[in-house]
């Protein structure tokens, strides 16, 4: 479970208007390789809490006098299908956008991901956006950023770091071994020191050993980070608006 939409509106803000106002500067989008880039627009980011707001935005342009009120929709876009949906994708040697040429890390990233009748540059620009979100989400908070992905909250962060911008691999490293809101039992428990990222005002936990026995639990109304242990005794965590835990030293 994760906390309500409310805690995050203002994250699902800033991260929008970000990733509406610099897209693909890592020179990985479609244009870079002589492309057109499509106008649907990739998904949002619904962030962790209303502290996180606190971010740099990235600079924007006067708008133009004579520029009709038809700006790109940063939240509502329709996003391009995961790389998992069903039917027939289209053959990587048949993936060309409508002017130019993919390059050879485009078409890796697009390989089983576009299905047929889709152009792949709309596919392409999804991951590109990922790309961008993250490069606006980790120059404002870190812990933020590994946080969405651990919440997937950003969803194909994994595969869009990899074949895209792996300059971000770390943030989905370090995910892995995060515990977003909700609750975690038996295999899956991790002994070891973690803290919450961008928790809410309304952030709680509870650590339960064999037989529901409690061994520690808390609670956090000021919005800043906490630290916990998880002690190797530990059989269920259970988070909630703390957005997610993230080990701190060693991992494994």
């Amino acid at each position: 479970m994760r906390y309500p939409f409310l805690a995050r509106a203002a994250v699902v803000l800033t991260v929008a208007a970000l990733a509406a106002c610099g897209s693909s500067a890592d020179g990985n989008d479609p244009e870079a390789a002589g492309a057109q880039r499509p106008a649907a627009s990739g998904p949002s980011v619904p962030g962790p809490s209303t502290e996180a707001a606190a971010t740099p935005t990235a600079p924007t342009t006067p708008e133009a006098p004579t520029a009709p009120a038809t700006e790109e929709p940063a939240v509502s876009g329709p996003s391009a299908p995961a790389a998992t949906a069903e039917g027939p994708k289209t053959p990587t040697d048949q993936l060309t956008p409508a002017t130019g040429s993919f390059t050879k890390k485009q078409k890796e990233y697009l390989k089983d991901r576009v299905p047929q009748g889709m152009d792949p540059a709309a596919v392409l620009q999804t991951g590109q956006e990922t790309c961008d979100k993250l490069r606006y989400l980790v120059k404002a908070d870190r812990d933020t950023a590994v946080g969405a992905i651990a919440a997937e909250d950003i969803s194909d962060a994994p595969a869009a770091v990899a074949g895209l911008c792996p300059e971000h691999q770390d943030l989905v490293d370090e995910a892995a071994y995060a515990y977003p809101d909700g609750t975690h039992t038996g295999k899956t428990l991790r002994p070891g020191v973690y803290r919450s990222a961008s928790p809410s005002t309304n952030c709680s936990w509870q650590i339960e050993g064999a037989g529901g026995k409690e061994l520690a639990s808390g609670t956090s109304d000021t919005g800043k980070s906490r630290t916990i242990t998880l002690p190797k005794s530990a059989r269920t965590f259970t988070s909630t608006g703390c957005y997610a835990w993230l080990a701190e030293g060693a991992k494994g």
